[in-house]
Formats: structure tokens, C-alpha cells, sequence
């Protein structure tokens, strides 16, 4: 029997200056549902919405400078970046682009499998938008892929 994780819910907290502009990239447009809102003194806001299965991604500087690499071409990541897991990479593009979010890099094809792209979006976030093109099952039988354990 596996045991009860010790976390329940990865959440990331990111301060923006255009919430607004922040708030309807993020829900309206990349379509991230809107799970509770609060709002405090002082004009205080936050919103939190899900985001699907969240996992922490940690990756040494040959890595990040190797992802950076593959999808850009160039280093251009600070420290962290959000990627999402998407449906369709081109399309997802096209609809962030059209409200306000700079393409840093094309949809690229990785070698691990995935349809990455990588834009600037509202609230001075460096994103990731991705497709998988495999199964894990697929992926695990590439070289270089596996779980570490």
C-alpha cells in the first residue's frame, strides 16, 4: 500500500502588477478555472485557480541551460518558469498571442517528445505552453528519460 503524500497542492504564487490583465490572461484565455477569489483593505486581490495536476520540476544548471537551448535556442529562463501541459501547443500560441503574450520561441519538437513553446505572458511570468506527442510508456524507452529511481 503507498503511502499518503506529505503534500497535499502545489501552489504558486506569482504578484502581479496588472492583476487584471494577469487575472483575464491566465483564466479567460489560457482557461485556468477559477477555484476561489478574496479580497481584503487596501484594494488587496487574489485570485487562485487550478492548474490540473501540478508537480515541481528541479533542474540542475546544465539542464535549464540545456531546455533552454532545445526550445529557444538561446538562455533566456530566470531562475523560474511555469509550464503548462496543453492539448494543442500551435493553437494555445495563436490564442495567448492574440491577448498579449510575446512569443519568446515556435513550437518546437523536443527530444523528449513534448510540442514546447515558450512565451512572456501577463504579470512578468516566463511561461512554457506544451504538448505531449508520446505516453510516458514511449517516453520512458528514449535515451536519456527515465525516473531517477
Amino acid at each position: 500500500m503507498t503511502a499518503e503524500p506529505a503534500v497535499k497542492q502545489l501552489r504558486l504564487v506569482v504578484e502581479a502588477e496588472d492583476y487584471e490583465a494577469a487575472v483575464a490572461f491566465f483564466r479567460d484565455v489560457l482557461g485556468l478555472p477559477e477555484q476561489a477569489a478574496f479580497s481584503g483593505g487596501d484594494g488587496a486581490e487574489v485570485v487562485i485557480l487550478e492548474a490540473g495536476r501540478a508537480t515541481l520540476e528541479i533542474a540542475n544548471p546544465a539542464q535549464k541551460r540545456m531546455i533552454d537551448e532545445v526550445e529557444v535556442g538561446r538562455q533566456v529562463a530566470p531562475k523560474f518558469r511555469v509550464a503548462f501541459e496543453v492539448d494543442d501547443t500551435r493553437e494555445t500560441v495563436d490564442r495567448l498571442k492574440s491577448a498579449g503574450a510575446d512569443e519568446v520561441a515556435p513550437p518546437t519538437v523536443t527530444p523528449w517528445q513534448s510540442l514546447n513553446a515558450r512565451l512572456d505572458a501577463p504579470g512578468g511570468m516566463h511561461i512554457t505552453v506544451f504538448q505531449e506527442l508520446r505516453t510516458l510508456e514511449e517516453r520512458e524507452a528514449l535515451d536519456g528519460f527515465g525516473t531517477g529511481t
